[in-house]
């Protein structure tokens, strides 16, 4: 499965029962953090998500609503005993700030915390079934995007005729990649006479804070779900701009141009207590919308 549940979709401030932005990837056997505004291991419990899975943490940019949760986090996470090293991609800053943290409250975590640093676009995370690259957005202060990239093998074994081949079983991640099967006796079996096309694989951007900006739409491009800040309605677009924030056509309009499948939207200003408006101007350019709310695991298929 390859799931996004989202934690927090308000912008600075909490408001109507909304939190600081946060939200989860579930992967495969991995669950990953993408930024941590205040409250989030509070929502990760209301929510049932399993910290020990969790072993890479997003953070965006050093606005407090996209990453204030975090040193409560990581410390609780030292009180329950954890062992395994967290793996923490941020910008440099925020190095200093949680040395800091722990040291002037005279605490040692009991596991590793490997920071990595975002210096450059590009992949900052490989690992066996999925990849994460970073890219720049424009904000007030430096802020990255990250897009999370399912690994899949390009073909699926057909077993009966992989059995009947008398192919053996330690050869199948070769099949699934693609390779022919030479025989002891120097007979090839092509692949395609013993699997089948797999799944093409997913992918899903996370946007973080931006003013509108097109460059966006090339990132992002052909990704199957994007998620894409709509601070505000699209009759305060000068005050988006000032604010280097996006309206709702402004989101409509990269999901439309980067032509993904589905886009989330969120990151909302307190100043609206209803969404629905949000809604219906975003979906009169891309119809394939959704409102980020709290609590809803949005599947990327």
């Amino acid at each position: 499965m390859f799931g996004v549940t989202i934690l927090g979709n308000n912008s600075a401030l909490p408001a109507y029962e909304r939190h600081p932005t946060a939200q989860v990837i579930t992967l495969a056997d991995q669950v990953l953090l993408l930024d941590c505004g205040e409250g989030t291991q509070m929502q990760l419990s209301k929510y049932k998500v399993k910290r020990g899975k969790l072993n890479h943490i997003f953070i965006s940019h050093l606005h407090g609503d996209h990453y204030f949760g975090l040193i409560g986090l990581i410390t609780s996470m030292g009180l329950l005993g954890r062992e395994l090293p967290l793996h923490l991609y941020a910008p440099a800053p925020l190095k200093e700030i949680i040395d800091l943290q722990l040291q002037v409250a005279v605490t040692k975590l009991p596991f590793e915390l490997v920071f990595h640093p975002l210096e450059s676009e590009g992949v900052i995370c490989d690992q066996a079934k999925f990849t994460v690259e970073t890219f720049a957005t424009q904000h007030r202060i430096p802020c990255w995007g990250f897009i999370v990239r399912e690994k899949k093998s390009p073909r699926k074994i057909d077993k009966e005729k992989a059995v009947a081949a008398a192919i053996p079983a330690a050869y199948f991640n070769s099949l699934k990649n693609g390779d022919d099967y030479v025989t002891k006796d120097g007979q090839i079996i092509l692949n395609e006479t013993v699997t089948k096309p797999g799944t093409p694989p997913v992918s899903y951007a996370f946007c973080a804070d931006t003013i509108y900006d097109e460059s966006i739409a090339v990132k992002a491009r052909g990704v199957t779900v994007l998620y894409h800040e709509t601070t505000y309605l699209k009759n305060l677009e000068e005050r988006a701009a000032t604010r280097f924030h996006s309206t709702t056509i402004q989101a409509a309009q990269i999901a439309k141009e980067a032509g993904v499948k589905e886009l989330l939207i969120g990151h909302f200003s307190s100043k609206y207590e209803m969404l629905d408006e949000f809604l219906a101007e975003t979906t009169e350019v891309f119809s394939n919308t959704k409102l980020a709310l709290e609590g809803i695991t949005f599947l990327v298929k």
